[in-house]
């Protein structure tokens, strides 16, 4: 396919989604759970492709996401959180000095820097995370397989009993938690960070450093010997990795609107490696497709199943608050068995592939209606 048409195609597909965006945010309330649901997705597709990044494309068995995501949606929501608000949120032991002093100098700032506050600090967020992240990338990157999956995994439940404790009151708000914070303006602006977060991964992906990943994730020794640093690479698909984890964390708090530590507990690290499993490991298409599959299942169309059901006087047995969650395991567990590589695999949308399935599908209906009429002959 020419790649004029590519672009054509891309467009167009671009535009049908702004429409759609558009449409939701005019009707958010007539159409509130696809609103909440899209934008859930999408958020947990940004952390799902940085953890493919970390664990699909490099091979490095991370399950330190949800601790990262901890870090940007905690300096997110402290500079989201509105001044007037401030003395509201923190009422057990009061708010730090340092962020009392912080908030009021935000307040004296230009208004287009306060415009670009939620950026701004969703970028910080992901900057103090890739700090935590090199940090403890020194000691953690030297295992291997399971052992680094119980290390990251056991960072990530340290950071969260320090946010919680009550040493952390005046900065974190401890076991209480932080609320009032400052959400999106729109469901196109969710989607805009987040597509921008995501083309970068991309693009690190297609670079020499995303081959070196790759060549890292197939044969370390046969890697190393062709020149790469093994400890260098790893190190910076780690730390990237944690700082868009963090982006999705900021991106988390801002569209709950509070948080305390529960929220980031090894339960929404089994969530994201899920969506990347079913999705595909090693595939970013995959990873974004699954988030918003896994999110409208579990939300939106499995919650028929949580309500009781009569037909006539008599009760439908199963069907109770917690139900659908055995419909969706049945479902993982049916997907798992017929797609073993998950939906994509390790491949990606393209053109050239939807039009091979549309030429394929043509051929087949063609067969088809000429068997069936050599048959009325």
């Amino acid at each position: 396919m020419k790649t004029s048409k590519k672009v054509i195609y891309s467009s167009i597909l671009a535009v049908l989604v702004l429409i759609l965006l558009f449409f939701l945010d005019k009707n958010k309330y007539q159409y509130g759970m696809a609103y909440t649901v899209l934008q859930k997705g999408i958020i947990l597709a940004v952390v799902a492709v940085s953890m493919n990044l970390v664990t699909g494309f490099t091979g490095l068995f991370s399950l330190g996401q949800a601790g990262f995501m901890a870090i940007g949606a905690y300096v997110t929501a402290i500079f989201l959180i509105p001044s007037e608000s401030i003395k509201d949120v923190y009422y057990i032991s009061g708010v730090s000095p340092a962020i009392a002093s912080f908030k009021t100098w935000l307040e004296s700032c230009p208004a287009w820097m306060q415009a670009l506050t939620p950026y701004i600090a969703l970028i910080i967020g992901g900057l103090v995370a890739a700090l935590f992240a090199a940090l403890i990338g020194f000691p953690v990157l030297r295992l291997k397989s399971d052992y680094l999956a119980i290390a990251t995994l056991g960072f990530s439940e340290i950071l969260r009993a320090v946010i919680s404790s009550p040493q952390m009151d005046t900065i974190t708000n401890g076991s209480y938690g932080l609320k009032k914070i400052e959400g999106f303006s729109s469901l196109v602006q969710t989607f805009l960070i987040a597509a921008v977060c995501i083309l970068l991964m991309v693009l690190l992906i297609k670079s020499t450093y995303g081959r070196a990943f790759k060549a890292i994730r197939e044969d370390e020794i046969a890697a190393e010997s062709m020149g790469i640093n093994l400890f260098k690479h790893k190190q910076l698909s780690f730390i990237i990795g944690s700082f868009f984890s963090a982006v999705a964390g900021g991106m988390l708090a801002m569209f709950m609107r509070s948080i305390d530590s529960k929220t980031f507990s090894i339960s929404l690290t089994y969530d994201i490696l899920l969506i990347v499993v079913i999705g595909g490991i090693g595939s970013v298409t995959g990873s974004v497709i699954s988030a918003l599959l896994v999110t409208a299942s579990k939300e939106w169309w499995l919650r028929f199943f949580d309500n009781s059901l009569f037909i006539g006087d008599f009760q439908v047995p199963f069907f109770r608050t917690g139900f659908r969650m055995v419909i969706f395991s049945f479902i993982l567990l049916i997907v798992v068995l017929f797609y073993q590589r998950g939906i994509m695999g390790k491949n990606e949308f393209s053109w050239e592939r939807i039009g091979k399935r549309i030429m394929k599908l043509k051929s087949v209906v063609t067969r088809t209606s000429k068997k069936g009429g050599s048959k009325n002959v």
